[in-house]
Order: structure tokens, then sequence, then C-alpha cells
């Protein structure tokens, strides 16, 4: 059985659910308490070196780490239903939303950013809120125009039928209602995460779904 090591509310390991949900596929969770500092320990390390998750661990045992290199990985062993479309132009264009959130929007803010903040520079919570708040702006205004202007955002981020892009999307939207960002500026976005979560495959993955949520 493939082992998903993750954490409920790890973005990047919420992209890989609902990855493995749209295929269809069966995985065991084994979960790594980021907060308790699990991923710290001699047997995550092991796993991933860079002390992250997910983890997915295939049943040879082998290992995939970085949750776009997971969900490529699943999109070419698993072909259907596609996570990237056909057309190598338009499969551009889905890296890049997805990239857009999983390499600028995401690592400004994820919870070892957070960390950081408040033990090594002092931040307080109102500095780390406004912190928090500033990056999702920044990303969120410039994915809002990407989206809206461009004929190939539908009823998702592109096309009729999810893809990398609202895999990534949907985490990041979930992360900014989470820590109270004002979304109202971002309608495209709204409508297009409105959409995923009507779908089982995003509503599973939720992080309230998960065995080790709190």
């Amino acid at each position: 059985m493939t082992t998903l090591y993750g954490y409920f509310r790890s973005s990047a390991a919420y992209r890989v659910r609902i990855a493995l949900n749209l295929k269809g596929l069966d995985y065991d969770q084994i979960p790594v308490n980021l907060v308790k500092g699990e991923q710290r320990g001699g047997e995550h390390l092991a796993r991933n070196p860079l002390g992250l998750v997910p983890s997915l661990v295939l049943d040879d045992c082998s290992v995939v780490n970085q949750s776009l290199a997971i969900c490529e990985y699943l999109d070419e062993v698993h072909p259907e239903p596609a996570l990237l479309p056909v057309n190598t132009l338009e499969r551009a264009r889905v890296r890049a939303l997805a990239q857009s959130v999983a390499c600028e929007i995401h690592p400004l803010n994820n919870l070892r950013v957070l960390k950081y903040l408040v033990r090594e520079m002092g931040a307080d919570e109102a500095a780390k809120l406004a912190w928090y708040h500033h990056w999702i702006a920044e990303g969120f205004t410039a994915l809002e125009a990407t989206l809206s202007n461009d004929p190939g955002s539908s009823d998702f981020c592109h096309g009729d039928t999810p893809t990398l892009a609202d895999i990534c999307l949907i985490p990041q939207v979930y992360n900014a209602e989470r820590f109270e960002c004002d979304l109202s500026a971002y309608p495209t976005i709204q409508r297009i995460a409105a959409n995923c979560r009507t779908l089982p495959a995003f509503e599973k993955a939720a992080p309230a779904a998960q065995p080790d949520a709190s």
C-alpha cells in the first residue's frame, strides 16, 4: 500500500491528498506532527533529509519527496484523469499557475518561516499576521489578474476539469482563510475555489477530514 507521510494542515501534503483522490488511488496516511517537531526526528529525516512533508512511500519502499514532483509522478504513472493538459503551451500555463502558488506564495508563509519570525526575529502576533497578509495579497493579486484575463480559465484554473493548478490553489486559499485574509478582491480565485470544493476529491482531502486533525 502506498503511504503518505504528512500533516493535516500542511499545504504541500494537502496538494498530494487531492491528487491521490482525483486519481482514485488508495493510500495509507501516517501523520508527522510539524508542531511537535516530528519532522526533525531521525526516522523522518531518513525519508526526507529536508525535514519536510509530504513524503510518498511506494509499495517497493521507494520514496518520492516534494509535492509537485509527487503530483507529476502520479500523473505519469496513472495518467487518467490527467492533471496536466496535452497541449504543451497549456501544460506550461498550468505549471506556471501551480508554481506561482507553490514557489512564490507558500514558501514565505509556511510554518517554519512563521516560527522563525516569532522565535528568532521577535515578531509578535500582529506582526506575524501582517507578514502573512502582505504576501497573500501580493501573490493573490497577481494570480487573480492571471486567471481573470486569460480565456484558458473556466470553471477551474484551466478549463473545465481540475489540474495541478487547482491542486495548488485550494490549500493556499484554505490557509488564507484560516489566517483571516480578506479575499473579496479575488472573485475569480473564490469562484474557482468554490467549484473545487464541490468535488469529493477535494472535500476528502480537506484538513478537517484527516485522521490527525485537531
